[in-house]
């Protein structure tokens, strides 16, 4: 402890360890007290986040689940018009805390929501539809959200039957032409999208879609007389409608307006082509409108307005006589149409003129004759020196013989040409001649068509280059007429079929050619390749037959006799594929087989074929290929070195064999054996004993042999 006097500290040990102590006790309730607040702000805390985040369940009293969610329809889910349905969402909650949780409820309509309501209570969620009507048809589902978390209950569908009559007004029952009549049709207590009809005698006349239950409508009538008026309805519900029945029919009265359109002609009693004709379109009035109505007035012949106006239409014309049509006087009153109408007929004054070319068929540069005429004329009105012609167009190189002919040379190609007739300011064309002038055939081309083959038949054609169809051509050999034929379209063509038996006969044809009255025009001679069909086929072989042998070159040569070219084909027996082929401008050729080996022998044969495609075939041929000079040489000179080798091997043999005979007679010493010195023939004795010697004595009977056992390999010891 330190104390403080006079300004200077000193120091007590006495209170060192209750100071000691008293700091101890200050640390220990400083702890507690900072714990007391850590709690305190801890559970503040938690307060505060219950409070501002009522969606988090931090207690554990309070944690729920939503099991279920039910949507009911009462009294059923199938009612009629005007019953009182209940939708009624029964949710089942488990909670662990014993007061309610807040809900939220939404109804939905077809994907739709209809009602939202927020219940601190688990009663059921009840919506009521007072009076159903058709409109609430529906699927119908409910959702409950709690604290975040949401279920929503399966589909129920309402249906509900039966619509009110629709009812029908009108402005007025009686009314006249263009007057508008105003119509309001109401579907009573319906709701929802409402299509709406009205029909007139039967007939739908207008329709409309509305989102209430009433439509009004404004139409005219089409025709005085009496009319039915009535309508109907059709609740939408996606994606059906209910349609109603009809409503109440009202009766309409349309009087005709006394204002009438007049049409009046002023002519002749009878109107030729020619005459003027005066045409008036007014309005009569009898009974003045209280009603101001705008007025139109149209004056027609056929599809042709002539003229317009408001109150009275005038028009001049002259007549003319076409296909009869009506003149027609039309008024319009705003949507009202009156019409009167009036035919004229008027007389011909003469006929539409005809034109005629003789002669009826005429070739390029050639003289030519066009007529131009009117067969009908007015002779109470016209002489037909008054009828006057042109030819249009009017710079053609034709002259006018007389009134009405017109010569001249044909042109070089298609030309149209028109006839005009004239007469008192009448002015009339004829239809449109088309002169086709023909070309002259130009001379004809004789060819063969494909081959031209010996004895066999081959077709001709003979065509020109130019010339108008119909052109005959006539087939001539040596100037004698065979045969004519007519072509008359492009790909038609004239074709002769012949046969010849000498290649020189093809020269002798000709074709003639003629589509006009000049003379016939004639061609060249046909000039064409025969193809002479083969004949003769043969086969040669070099070397000859008896002279092959091995290591020889073989050359097999097909001839033939016709036209070149020709195809040559070699074959050996048994083969079905050729050797060989090849084609030449010759009428023999050969194919070579190089070092000829005995596998070459067999039987051979050639084809040969040229354009006449006949195939002929030569003989056959038998090759044997016979063995090589050096290849019998040798077999010689074996056959001769093993005779002698027999012959050389045979005295050998027997030589062999007469030594071993002798050798029987004949007795061998090495060396002379002791007991040898007895014997009564005597033998030489050589003095080395290494050596052997060996005696040879004429054959001479034997009585006896010993074998000197006791020195093997010296030899044989013989007695006589």
């Amino acid at each position: 402890m330190h104390i403080q006097t006079d300004g200077h500290t000193t120091f007590n040990p006495a209170y060192s360890h209750q100071a000691v102590d008293l700091q101890d006790s200050q640390q220990q309730e400083r702890q507690c007290s900072s714990d007391r607040m850590g709690l305190l702000l801890l559970l503040t805390s938690s307060l505060l986040s219950s409070y501002f985040h009522p969606g988090i369940v931090v207690d554990a009293q309070r944690s729920f689940a939503i099991r279920n969610i039910v949507l009911s329809l009462e009294p059923s889910t199938n009612v009629t018009r005007d019953t009182n349905v209940t939708v009624r969402c029964k949710a089942i909650v488990s909670s662990s805390g014993s007061e309610v949780l807040s809900r939220e409820y939404t109804i939905y309509k077809d994907s739709q929501k209809v009602y939202t309501k927020n219940s601190s209570t688990s009663e059921d969620l009840l919506y009521p539809l007072p009076g159903a009507r058709v409109s609430n048809t529906g699927k119908y589902r409910c959702k409950i959200n709690i604290e975040g978390k949401e279920r929503t209950s399966e589909a129920t569908k309402l249906t509900v039957t039966g619509l009110s009559k629709p009812v029908l007004h009108l402005n007025k029952y009686v009314v006249n032409e263009e007057e508008e009549v105003t119509a309001s049709c109401t579907a009573p207590g319906e709701t929802g999208s409402i299509f709406f009809y009205f029909y007139e005698d039967s007939k739908e006349i207008l329709e409309d879609r509305v989102n209430s239950n009433q439509l009004e409508a404004k139409f005219r009538f089409s025709s005085i007389g009496h009319h039915t008026i009535n309508c109907a309805y059709a609740v939408l519900i996606i994606p059906d409608s209910f349609k109603s029945e009809q409503s109440n029919m009202i009766t309409v009265s349309v009087k005709e307006l006394s204002i009438t359109p007049v049409l009046e002609i002023f002519s002749q009693s009878r109107v030729y082509e020619g005459d003027q004709l005066n045409i008036s379109c007014t309005i009569r009035n009898s009974v003045n409108s209280s009603v101001h109505i705008t007025h139109n007035l149209y004056l027609s012949h056929g599809t042709k307005l002539l003229s317009s106006g408001e109150t009275k239409v005038n028009h001049s014309m002259v007549a003319l006589a076409k296909d009869p049509v009506d003149f027609e006087c039309r008024l319009e009153m705003g949507h009202v149409d009156k019409v009167t109408t009036k035919m004229v007929s008027v007389t011909e004054l003469f006929s539409a003129p005809t034109l005629t070319m003789s002669p009826a068929e005429v070739f390029q540069k050639e003289y030519m004759t066009l007529t131009c005429k009117s067969e009908n004329y007015a002779s109470e009105r016209i002489t037909r020196e008054e009828l006057s012609y042109t030819l249009k167009p009017p710079d053609i190189p034709l002259t006018s013989m007389k009134p009405g002919v017109f010569s001249g040379k044909a042109l070089q190609f298609d030309f149209n040409y028109t006839c005009v007739a004239q007469a008192k300011g009448i002015m009339k064309h004829s239809d449109t001649l088309t002169v086709y002038p023909k070309v002259s055939v130009s001379i004809p081309k004789i060819s063969v068509v494909g081959k031209a083959v010996l004895g066999q038949p081959f077709r001709i054609l003979c065509q020109s280059d130019t010339g108008s169809f119909p052109i005959n051509y006539t087939l001539i050999r040596d100037y004698e007429q065979l045969s004519t034929t007519t072509v008359k379209l492009p790909p038609q063509e004239a074709l002769f079929t012949v046969t010849i038996s000498r290649p020189d006969e093809i020269s002798k044809y000709m074709c003639r050619a003629k589509n006009n009255h000049r003379e016939a025009l004639l061609s060249k001679r046909l000039n064409a390749t025969v193809i002479v069909p083969l004949t003769d086929p043969t086969l040669t072989v070099l070397p000859h037959i008896p002279e092959i042998s091995e290591g020889d070159h073989l050359y097999l040569i097909c001839g033939t006799k016709g036209s070149p070219p020709v195809t040559f084909k070699w074959y050996r027996d048994g083969n079905k594929q050729p050797l060989f082929t090849t084609t030449t401008d010759k009428n023999n050729t050969h194919y070579q087989v190089s070092h000829l080996s005995k596998e070459h022998s067999g039987t051979y044969y050639c084809e040969a074929v040229n354009h006449a495609n006949i195939v002929v075939r030569s003989e056959k041929v038998t090759i044997e290929v016979r063995m090589a000079l050096w290849k019998k040489a040798v077999i010689g000179g074996v056959c001769l070195v093993v005779v002698s080798m027999l012959v050389v091997a045979c005295v050998l043999y027997f030589k062999s064999k007469r030594v071993r005979v002798v050798r029987a007679a004949v007795s061998v010493w090495s060396e002379r054996p002791p007991e040898a010195a007895n014997d009564e023939e005597s033998s030489v004795v050589s003095s080395e004993p290494d050596v052997e010697y060996t005696e040879v004595v004429h054959p001479q009977p034997v009585d006896t042999v010993r074998v000197d056992k006791t020195r093997p390999g010296r030899g044989l010891i013989t007695h006589n």
